[in-house]
């Protein structure tokens, strides 16, 4: 048996328990790695927070973080039924159906925010989509994720250019897609534009796969309710026309506005211990720089922003 079936057997309210334990440890820890790269991660984005905001926001991000990973791996070990039943409240749902009901498609923009695994088998509900899938390091972590998502309508696409392609099939025949537009790309798949106000490699995928179908645009989000009891999902109606600009810079932009206002309203609950601007120009990975060099150009961007 898959190690991880155990989290099968073990109640929500205890991981979500553990899962805060585990963070209130791990902000007594700096220099762990992912607590370091939210510091960075909010020091390039909120550079005018004080220290006292500073140690605040990111508290709130690692008891989010630690408990959207627990939740995630709960609704791996769930059936599909389970998972939905977590869902309390569809905020603008409408915006989903005329998403849906688009000839030509629909692509849903699911940054990195709440716990977007568990809205999985909610959004399966309304059909089969096609899913780019990236194998995950470990046999057994790899094989539990897989399985969970099998139970799902989904079908699983690798992400390379036939996966691409897939996707690209789907939305042709009017069906529906999830992309995760918030992973730094390989060079080849990306372009610099700004996200927060930080100009950083960002992927072009979702856009060009709009430009090329004129599928409806849809923001989706999984945000656990302030009483723990469950999970609410956001709909976000995206149709600002410069996503479909032929321009993939443009349309690049773009999207990471619509999805800066999208994480502005639970800011705490995104991903941000994942290391989002490793690509930046003029200073490459600031996770990796030094440390007078990274001070330098944190001190530089404030300035700008000041002056701005």
């Amino acid at each position: 048996m898959n190690p991880y079936q155990i989290f099968k057997y073990v109640p929500l309210s205890v991981l979500q328990m553990l899962a805060r334990i585990t963070a209130r440890i791990m902000m007594r820890l700096p220099n762990l790695s992912i607590v370091r790269t939210i510091k960075i991660n909010m020091a390039l984005i909120e550079p005018a927070l004080t220290a006292k905001q500073k140690k605040t926001v990111i508290k709130d991000i690692v008891r989010h973080q630690c408990l959207s990973s627990v939740e995630s791996i709960k609704s791996w070990a769930m059936p599909p039924e389970w998972s939905i039943e977590q869902i309390r409240e569809v905020h603008n749902q409408e915006i989903l159906i005329e998403g849906l009901a688009n000839p030509n498609g629909m692509l849903a923009i699911v940054p990195h925010l709440g716990t977007w695994e568990m809205m999985n088998a909610w959004l399966n509900q309304f059909g089969s989509p096609t899913i780019m899938y990236k194998p995950v390091d470990g046999r057994f972590a790899n094989e539990f994720i897989l399985q969970g998502r099998a139970r799902l309508n989904a079908t699983l696409v690798p992400t390379d250019g036939s996966g691409v392609k897939a996707v690209f099939k789907t939305l042709k025949q009017g069906g529906f897609s999830i992309v995760l537009p918030d992973h730094v790309p390989d060079p080849s798949g990306g372009v610099v534009v700004p996200f927060f106000g930080v100009k950083t490699l960002t992927s072009t995928l979702a856009p060009k796969l709009a430009s090329k179908t004129k599928c409806a645009l849809v923001g989706l989000s999984c945000i656990r309710r302030d009483d723990n009891r469950g999970f609410d999902i956001y709909c976000y109606k995206l149709d600002d026309p410069a996503l479909y600009d032929r321009n993939t810079e443009v349309a690049t932009h773009a999207l990471n506005i619509a999805m800066q206002e999208m994480i502005e309203d639970q800011c705490s609950h995104y991903m941000w211990g994942y290391r989002r601007f490793k690509r930046i120009p003029n200073l490459g990975n600031p996770y990796r720089a030094d440390s007078s060099k990274l001070q330098a150009f944190l001190k530089s961007a404030k300035d700008k922003r000041y002056k701005t």
